[in-house]
Formats: C-alpha cells, sequence, structure tokens
C-alpha cells in the first residue's frame, strides 16, 4: 500500500514536471520564438535553416536591382549585392545578422522580402520544421531602370558655367555642385520611374565593409561626417525653399478660383514697382522685390499679361495676385495638394509646409510665400506632384513606388492599381497652367537654359539688339 502511495507521489511529480518543461517549451519555442531568435546573443540566428533566403528587388522590367549572394563568412551565409548605385537612397542597404539595421525599402519591406508574412509565412513555418531554410518574397518597383540610369548619368555630366554667361545676360553666377536631385514620374498613374539623390553612396561598400571590416563602421561614419551629407536622401527627404518653382502653385489655384485669367493685364505699379505691404496687428510689414522682367531690354511698355509674369518670374505681380486670391482660398488649394500633411503613398516623404512653424501664416509671410520666397519649405517630390497635378488635368495621383509582390516562383502575390488622392483643379485650369509652363521654357526665363543652344541664342539676342538699334537711329534721324 505505502508503496502504491510513493509510486502515486512519482508520477505526479514527473507529470508535473513534464508539464511544466512542456510549457516553458511551448512558451519560449512558440510565445518568444521570435525575440529568441532576433536576439544577436543567440548562436543559432546565423545557422542556415534560420536565416531566410532574402527575396529579390527588381525595377518594372524584371531587371535584378537587389539579390543575395553567397559568402560563408556573414550571418546565414549570404550577403546582399546591388546592381545600380544611384538607387541607393530608395533601396538602402541590408546587412544580416540584426546588428546593424537596414534602411529605405529593405527596412519598410523587411517582412516581405523574409516572407515572414502571408502565405510565404505559413509555409515558411513548416520550413522551420523541416529545418529548411525560409524564403523570401520579391518585390517589383515601379522604378525603370533604363529611365534611371539615363538620369543618373545626365546629372553627373551636367556642369553649369561658373562664369553665368550660359544664362544669356543676367548677371548673377552659377555655381557648380554635386548636390541636387531627380524625380521622374507618370503623373497619370503616380508612378515612380526614376529617383536620385546626389551625392550618393556605394551600397555593396556599406554592406561589406559593415559585415567584413575590423573597424565596421568606417565606411558609415565616413558618410555622416561628410559636409555633403550623401546618407540626406533629398528626393524625398531634403526639405528646401522653392523658390519661383512654386508660382505653379499660386497660378493653377489663382486660374482654377477665377482670381486671374492668362490674358489679365497688370500695370507697371503691379508688375514692375517694389510693393511695400503695411504692417498690421498680427503681421510685420514686408517689401516684395524682383519685377524680373528685364525692363527696357526685353519689356518696353506695360500693361504686361499673367501668362507673360509668369514665363518671366515676376514676383511683384504674383505676389499682388496671391494677395488678389486671398489666404484662406489659396490654403485651400495648398491643401489639396497635401502641403503640410502627410502624403499617403507606399515610401516615406517628409512633410512640406507653407505655414510658420506655430501652424499660422502672417500676412508678411503669405505675399512672399506665394512666389516661393516666404516660409515654404518643401520636398522635391511635394514639387513634383504639383507638376502631375497639372500634367493630369488636375488629378493627383497618389505616388507609389511599390509595382508588384511575388513569391520564389515570381506567382503573383499582390499587385497595387493607381490611386487618386484629390482632383485639385479643373482640366481647363489644368490645360491653361501648362500654356503658360511651355511659355516659360519658349519665351520666359528657361528659354536659355541649356548651353547646347547658347551660341544661336546669344547670335539671336545680338540681332533683336542690333535690329532695334537700326530701327532707333531711324528713329531719331
Amino acid at each position: 500500500m505505502n508503496i502504491n502511495a510513493s509510486i502515486r507521489k512519482l508520477t505526479i511529480i514527473f507529470v508535473v514536471m513534464f508539464v511544466a518543461v512542456s510549457g516553458c517549451l511551448v512558451y519560449w519555442q512558440a510565445v518568444r520564438a521570435d525575440e529568441v531568435t532576433a536576439s544577436p546573443h543567440n548562436a543559432r540566428i546565423c545557422s542556415s535553416n534560420n536565416v531566410p533566403l532574402r527575396g529579390n528587388i527588381y525595377d518594372r522590367n524584371g531587371i535584378l536591382l537587389a539579390y543575395s549572394v553567397r559568402d560563408p563568412h556573414v550571418c546565414g551565409g549570404y550577403i546582399r549585392h546591388y546592381t545600380d548605385p544611384s538607387l541607393a537612397g530608395l533601396i538602402g542597404y541590408y546587412v544580416p545578422g540584426g546588428i546593424y539595421p537596414a534602411t529605405g525599402l529593405e527596412a519598410q519591406y523587411n517582412d516581405i522580402l523574409n516572407g515572414l508574412t502571408g502565405q510565404t509565412a505559413l509555409n515558411n513555418l513548416i520550413n522551420k520544421t523541416m529545418h529548411t531554410a525560409p524564403i523570401g518574397n520579391n518585390i517589383y518597383l515601379t522604378i525603370d531602370d533604363r529611365i534611371q540610369k539615363i538620369v543618373a548619368q545626365d546629372f553627373n555630366n551636367y556642369t553649369p558655367d561658373p562664369t553665368g554667361t550660359a544664362f544669356a545676360n543676367h548677371t548673377y553666377p552659377t555655381f557648380p555642385t554635386n548636390k541636387g536631385s531627380a524625380v521622374v514620374t507618370d503623373p497619370h498613374t503616380g508612378e515612380i520611374l526614376a529617383l536620385l539623390s546626389s551625392p550618393g553612396y556605394d551600397p555593396n561598400k556599406m554592406v561589406q565593409t559593415l559585415a567584413h571590416s575590423l573597424d565596421p563602421t568606417s565606411y558609415y561614419n565616413q558618410l555622416i561626417k561628410s559636409p555633403d551629407n550623401p546618407l540626406l536622401y533629398r528626393p524625398t527627404q531634403g526639405l528646401y525653399s522653392p523658390g519661383s518653382t512654386f508660382k505653379t502653385v499660386t497660378l493653377l489655384s489663382a486660374l482654377d478660383s477665377g482670381a486671374t485669367t492668362l490674358d489679365q493685364e497688370w500695370n507697371m505699379q503691379d508688375a514692375y514697382n517694389p510693393w511695400h505691404v503695411a504692417a498690421t496687428a498680427d503681421s510685420p510689414g514686408t517689401t516684395v522685390t524682383g519685377d524680373n522682367l528685364g525692363y527696357l531690354q526685353y519689356v518696353f511698355h506695360f500693361p504686361v499679361s499673367t501668362e507673360f509674369g509668369f514665363a518671366n518670374s515676376d514676383n511683384i505681380m504674383f505676389a499682388h495676385m496671391g494677395a488678389n486670391e486671398g489666404e484662406q482660398k489659396w490654403l485651400d488649394y495648398t491643401k489639396r495638394m497635401y502641403f503640410d500633411q502627410a502624403i499617403p503613398s507606399d515610401f516615406p516623404i517628409a512633410k512640406s509646409h507653407v505655414l510658420q512653424a506655430d501652424g499660422n501664416l502672417n500676412n508678411a509671410n503669405f505675399v512672399n510665400d506665394v512666389y516661393g520666397q516666404g516660409v515654404d519649405f518643401v520636398t522635391p517630390m511635394q514639387m513634383s506632384l504639383v507638376d502631375n497635378t497639372v500634367a493630369n488635368n488636375g488629378v493627383l495621383m497618389r505616388p507609389t513606388v511599390i509595382k508588384q509582390i511575388t513569391d520564389s516562383q515570381k506567382n503573383q502575390l499582390q499587385t497595387f492599381a493607381p490611386q487618386q488622392l484629390n482632383t485639385v483643379i479643373s482640366g481647363d485650369a489644368a490645360y491653361k497652367t501648362r500654356v503658360a509652363m511651355n511659355a516659360v521654357t519658349t519665351c520666359g526665363s528657361a528659354w536659355h537654359i541649356t548651353e547646347d543652344n547658347l551660341p544661336q541664342q546669344l547670335l539671336l539676342v545680338k540681332l533683336v539688339r542690333l535690329r532695334l538699334e537700326e530701327i532707333r537711329i531711324l528713329m531719331a534721324g
């Protein structure tokens, strides 16, 4: 009897211990499994059975942009390789092991690339059970790498003339620089076709240094200490004063609201003379200058039209135009284009601003805002969306950089269709804005923008001046 009682007690002890051990195993292998696996102190994190074979990143046409190559000296036996360094700021980089965080799309879509979401996640759970390496999904971008390479090459080959003579008779110089950005989009779909940030960095050197060097952060530290700030992704994260490019915002809103027409006439007072804006109880005074008309050089009489003022970038005219439209109505149009708010997108875009830091806008800042020199602070991507609105007959499309997601066998898992964000202006106002923008490049401030046409353009200017001088002599005689 005592023996049976002892056996029962021993059995109960074993059952309790078994349940406790089983509970611990379930807790650590199921509940806390991802945390344990992700810990850099876990030696098994780099086992080839545990490290996902990360998916590839392609351009819209299937050109390979990022993929994993065998490297026995890194965690998991694979390291990332990037085929187009000009996309480094967008795609980012990924280093296996979890010590150095991924950046760009590599970070944003990490779970997709590692196969941790959807049906692929379920399949990879089975792979883990069978001690087979998990397999990630592929991402196809809207980027067209053919266009991307052309943009990068043309940007790098361009050198402004430091003497300023390339800008005909303008007296201000231009300055050579390697800093800048380029944004190429399809305005009808919102798809991003090319994005360039200069200067950039070499993502392959970054991952190789972080993974292999005795001083793994040496290249990274070199980049963050550079005065050129190559780690800043200028198209979407750089904020700049937009200058006269912002006149497009005011023109399209004024045309749509009826505050102006392309053929509205502006006298010398409102298009040429400096405007001294008086102070008010809640705003300091300001003086608007910069007619940019070339009075007595290209312009010899007034009035001039709205189209002519836009083509020649007349600050004074546009300050008056904004005041005529009214601050609240002008702000309504900026909101339609997502200024001072997050832009819906599948990649991060910094907020652009037309308001002061306190969320208000005094009159002095407003009349300077409307031509791009107040408190406007915008990304190149935001200005691209403004132009897209004009090109797409007043309709703003959601900017996208992800086209589709496939599994490792390239079976389609998810596609992304174009989405309309807002109808900003009417098709008629968009058309008239395009007419004015065309005037900028044909008979306005940008007609001499390229040095390729400089000899012919300067010859034309000389011939026109010679003809004017002949007319003056004939009239004097």
